[in-house]
Order: C-alpha cells, then structure tokens, then sequence
C-alpha cells in the first residue's frame, strides 16, 4: 500500500498550489466573479473529473481531490472553491453518467471550460436530510415534465445557468420516487432569488428558485424515471469525499501559520511553542489532520477502483468536516484575543469550516450511513 504521492501528482500539487494564490484569497463574496470561475475553469477544477473527450482533464477521484486540497492549501477562497467543488460534483457528474448522449455533448464542454455555471437543487424548505420526501412535483406530459415546487439554499443558485434538479415523480415517494432534470436557467416558469446574507463561503452564492409549471423536456432527465435516489446518492459519493480535500488545505494552512505564530509569540517569558498545552493542542490539531486524510484519500481509491465506497465516503466525510471545525476553532485559542480581529483571518476561518458538518450531509446522518453499513 503505497501513502506516497507519485511524482506526477506532486508536480501538479505543487503547481495548483502555487497558481491558487492568483485566486482571490479570504472568504468575501467579492470572490465571485465570472472572470475568477474561468480562472478556475483553467486551472482545471471545473472539469477535473470528467473525460477529455467531453472537455476535462479525465481524472479520477483521487486526482481531483488532490487538486482540491493544492489549491486550498495555496490559499483560494474556501467559498470560491466550494462553488466550484458543488458545480463539479453535485452536477457535472450526474449529467456525465446519467445523461443523454447528446445532452452530454451539449453540456459538458461548457461546463467544464467555465463558460456554463451549474447549481445543485435539491435542498427544500422541509426537507434538508430527508431527501426521500420532495414537495416538488413532476408531472408527466407530451414531451417532458412540468415541475412545480421550491428549492432552498441552492448552491451557485443566484448565478447558475444549468440546474441539476430533483422532484417527486411517484406518489408514494420513497427510493424510486423522484426523478433527476437538468434544468435551463431560462425555462419558462424557472425564477432564481437573490443571494442569501451568509456567514461563511460566502463567495459560493446560495438561493432559493422557484419553479412554477416549468417545462423540462425529456432530453434533459437524468437517468431513468424514478432514479433521483440513484442519482442524487452517486454524485453524494463524489462530493463528500472530493469536496472536503477542500478543508484539508485548509486545515494545512491554518496549522503551518499557527506553528509560525507560537514559535514568534511569547507569554510568561517563553515561547508559546514551549508551553506544553499549547504543543499538545498542535499536536491533535496535526492527528486531526492526517487522520481524516487518510480517510479521504481512501474513500477515493475505493471510488477509482470500483468499489462500493459508500462505508468509506461517509467516514471520511465525517471525521474531516469534524476535524475542520475543531482545528479552527483550536487556532482561535492558540491567537487568544487576536483571533476575533478581522486582520488575522482566524474568525473567517471559523466561518467558513462551521457548514462543513452541515452540508452534504449533516454528521449524525454520517454516523447513521456507518451504523448501516456496519450491519446494524
């Protein structure tokens, strides 16, 4: 079992990492800009793992995470890059597997070179983890389906142009209940609401759309009839474990500038680095780290190879956006008073890892995807 990067992956890590810092830094929603998502469409975030063929790099899970975890350790904005991580995982990937051919051709060139934005629809206002019950409504005619319903929190929402979508299709609900769209942002009866005023990842906009008898052409489903489960759980296995190599940059970065300050800060006459609390509290921030690593990097493998990942993904997800929220939390304790100063950045750290053990799943629904694949 080699844990070694090859060294072509450390070639690419160390470029991405060093090209991330011409991305705009800090966590401010001005890091929005279509000029910076062509940016990151050029370093190859927004189409990493998809084939070249379709107009991406043609990496796997792996890969892609690694690019991920270089360019938040160079320092990109974590809301940017999340943008980017939801629009490649919650929607370039199920049009890539569940598409059509020419819905395939059609989309994915674009999506993957930055000029098309995708937003991932399927939050609503009742149902968050409970996604096996959808108020939004599909219903059969003559050439597709109309929908009607609200979606809520809606990743790149206010600025997408393509919207991954689910809605019930069955009236009982349940597994084979919902379906999968790819939804034009100019759909008759599609209405996008403005950016929601976040606390963190602020440069990934989020917002409600409406959608009101909006026609979608049977083209544009996403596998078959009833398969939203499928869909909507296959791009789940991308995003919680490529999506959060993003928090292990972060947690690099915020763990080397901490080892700087305690090395330089003194207190009762010594470094700070040579009282032992604060060495101790290093030193799990550093476990935290590489633990949920190791984690990650193996939820990726076990992707990359085949295999049902599902027990693996769910960890993996669990013990990162955990150790993300503990080790921010832990650097505002090691800057004391400083880390509530907007100067050091410390607060917008907190900010920004606190919804990591929201999204995605929140983690006691991590912890029940373990228990079942468990056997219990």
């Amino acid at each position: 079992m080699d844990f070694n990067r090859s060294a072509e992956q450390q070639k690419r890590y160390t470029r991405l990492e060093a090209a991330a810092r011409e991305l705009p830094p800090g966590s401010s929603a001005a890091g929005f800009h279509r000029d910076n998502w062509k940016k990151l469409a050029g370093l190859g975030l927004l189409g990493a793992a998809v084939p070249e063929e379709h107009g991406g790099a043609g990496f796997g899970a792996l890969d892609t995470a690694l690019l991920y975890e270089a360019a938040s350790e160079g320092g990109a904005n974590t809301g940017l890059l999340f943008a980017a991580a939801a629009h490649l995982f919650a929607c370039v990937r199920p049009v890539l597997e569940f598409a059509l051919p020419e819905t395939r051709k059609a989309l994915l060139p674009a999506l993957c070179a930055g000029d098309l934005i995708a937003g991932n629809a399927m939050t609503e206002p009742e149902a968050g983890s409970d996604v096996s019950r959808l108020a939004t409504r599909a219903t059969k005619v003559d050439g597709g389906y109309l929908l009607d319903g609200v979606k809520s929190f809606v990743s790149n929402g206010p600025v997408a142009d393509l919207y991954v979508t689910y809605a019930a299709t069955g009236p009982e609900g349940g597994y084979f209940g919902s379906t999968a769209f790819a939804v034009d942002r100019d759909s008759p009866g599609l209405v996008a609401g403005p950016p929601l005023e976040k606390s963190g990842l602020a440069a990934c906009q989020a917002g409600e759309v409406v959608f009101t008898q909006c026609f979608v052409p049977d083209d544009r489903v996403l596998g078959s009839a009833g398969q939203g489960q499928l869909v909507f759980q296959t791009s789940m296995q991308w995003e919680r474990s490529c999506l959060f190599a993003i928090y292990l940059g972060q947690q690099e970065r915020l763990i080397r500038r901490c080892v700087r300050y305690v090395r330089e800060r003194r207190q009762f006459g010594k470094r700070l680095a040579d009282l032992q609390p604060v060495a101790d509290r290093l030193a799990d921030m550093k476990l935290r780290l590489e633990s949920g690593r190791l984690l990650l990097y193996r939820a990726c493998a076990e992707i990359d190879g085949g295999q049902d990942p599902s027990l693996w993904v769910a960890m993996a997800k669990l013990a990162v956006s955990e150790a993300a929220v503990a080790t921010a939390l832990d650097a505002g304790r090691i800057f004391g008073g400083r880390a509530f100063l907007t100067e050091y950045g410390i607060e917008e750290q907190v900010r920004d890892a606190a919804p990591a053990t929201t999204f995605s799943g929140t983690s006691d629904i991590q912890r029940q995807l373990i228990a079942r694949e468990m056997g219990l």
